[in-house]
């Protein structure tokens, strides 16, 4: 039996499922966007009286809910099946969104630029617990504004063979990024077939898509790509403070963009998501890992599955700003809520401070608490343990089980044993080792694993492609900034297999 986590009735989804098809079917949603504007009305929905707002009928949402699929797959950049998302299935993911990084050599928060982006790259392509990559914060220091999302997929797809959740900052953004994706495949088809990636669409609040959401989700269904919907839901804000409340608002704006997925293309995948926070009555400020968030999170979970939708949170991730305590309990205690409600993508480590700030230390850190979040949630069966008797014989005869035939067998599938950024040294051999902070601990295990990163071979002709197509979206001709080479570990290696390549 696997550890699961229940917050909501069945009775109650029920409920909360009708109030959202009412909002969508009466209220209905701002739909920013023109050209996706117009293929909701080709297809049939109407504008409310006032002309403003595009409505749903209820057995058109039950149509797309149908149409979607309940599970789809990943695939990493050589074209192997990589992470099935769906089910209860959990894949850790770093958080998305950030303007600074945490500077693991000089503890202060700053601009990021190319070269931190690169090292973070590096550095999860090894995190064990870390399914894929994630476009985690901006590189605005160094690269125009208008192409730093491809800039930063470039390097994603030129330091890491695994997938990566992304998205375009700009309306017109994502054909680009589509484009930079299918020269890893054999076309267009093909990365339709097998999809790279994950784009994240923004509901704004307000039962509203601006302009870049409607045009970003219209280009990211007819090019394949799997979107996940993410409403910001701002408890007390511009939604219920109420917990049933919230979901019924966070429900209706994921069947929205659901629904205009579906309309666009039946079938494609979408992941049933979001970024809910508090509203601070005191601070004025919306933490994301506030207890009240993470029911929300676990309870539009519930919904998703009962939907049998594959589902995203934003979950595993801290508010504080450094790697204390706060950030270490928050983070674990979301890591594993996540976990038990079974969440597919869990988009969080590594981010601090309200996903404005991103560490490198703390996704180290994170990787593990991840780890033992996945440990916690395996399925509990007999292990040659039952009968029991046995055992407690050999324990009496021998006065341990250590060496035990059983012992030996089992413990490396049960026990989880932390990497050296968790301390399970007794204090004797702790002093011995300088006696070394939590800080201090999660630095070396950054420079360790950026040491040991193996650097992975690019085809030239391709790379010159994807870089032709990032300065074509420039609107200077400044040149793309430097790309660090890896001063450390071993020397690259040759990719798999060739690829067709055409310019």
């Amino acid at each position: 039996m696997r550890p699961s986590l229940n917050v909501i009735s069945p009775e109650l989804i029920g409920q909360i499922l009708d109030e959202a098809k009412r909002i969508l079917s009466e209220i209905g949603i701002e739909v920013r966007g023109p050209a996706l504007r117009q293929r909701l009305l080709d297809h049939g929905l109407k504008l409310d009286a006032a002309g403003e707002r595009i409505l749903f009928p209820a057995d058109v949402v039950e149509w797309a809910i149908e149409a979607a699929p309940s599970s789809f797959t990943l695939f990493d950049r050589e074209g192997n099946p990589h992470a099935e998302l769906g089910g209860n299935k959990v894949h850790f993911v770093p958080g998305s969104s950030g303007l600074k990084v945490l500077d693991h050599r000089t503890g202060e928060t700053r601009l990021a630029n190319t070269a931190d982006f690169v090292e973070y790259v590096r550095l999860t392509d090894g995190l064990e617990h870390i399914a894929y990559l994630a476009t985690a914060f901006s590189t605005n220091d160094d690269i125009e504004a208008a192409v730093s999302d491809a800039w930063r997929l470039y390097l994603c797809l030129t330091n890491s063979r695994k997938p990566v959740v992304s998205g375009a900052f700009t309306e017109h953004g994502v054909p680009r990024m589509a484009e930079m994706m299918s020269l890893f495949r054999q076309d267009r088809a093909d990365l339709i077939a097998r999809p790279l990636s994950i784009f994240t669409i923004t509901a704004t609040g307000n039962f509203r898509y601006s302009e870049d959401s409607c045009q970003n989700l219209l280009d990211c269904v007819e090019a394949g790509i799997p979107v996940e919907i993410v409403p910001v839901t701002l408890m007390g804000l511009i939604a219920p403070v109420t917990l049933v409340g919230a979901t019924v608002f966070h429900t209706a704006d994921v069947l929205a963009g659901l629904t205009m997925a579906q309309i666009v293309k039946p079938g494609a995948p979408v992941l049933f998501g979001g970024a809910p926070a508090t509203f601070h009555m005191k601070a004025a400020t919306s933490p994301m890992v506030a207890i009240e968030a993470l029911k929300l999170d676990a309870a539009y979970t519930a919904v998703g599955k009962h939907l049998n939708l594959p589902t995203q949170a934003y979950m595993a991730l801290s508010d504080g700003k450094f790697l204390d305590a706060q950030a270490g309990a928050e983070t674990f205690g979301s890591a594993l809520l996540a976990a038990l409600a079974g969440v597919n993508s869990v988009s969080g480590p590594g981010m601090l401070d309200y996903v404005l700030v991103f560490s490198l230390e703390k996704l180290v850190l994170d990787n593990d608490l991840c780890g033992q979040a996945l440990h916690f949630v395996q399925e509990m069966g007999v292990q040659a343990d039952l009968p029991t008797v046995d055992l407690a014989r050999q324990l009496l005869n021998e006065q341990h089980l250590i060496t035990a035939e059983h012992t030996l067998s089992h413990w490396p599938q049960s026990l989880y044993l932390p990497d050296g950024v968790i301390d399970r040294q007794n204090r004797e051999n702790w002093e011995k080792a300088g006696s070394p902070t939590l800080a201090e601990r999660a630095k070396t295990a950054v420079n360790q694993r950026l040491t040991a990163y193996t650097p992975i071979d690019t085809d030239p002709r391709l790379d010159a492609e994807l870089r032709r197509l990032i300065q074509t979206g420039m609107k200077t001709d400044q040149p793309l900034p430097t790309v660090p080479r890896h001063s450390g570990g071993e020397t690259a290696v040759s990719n798999r297999r060739a690829r067709r390549f055409r310019r």
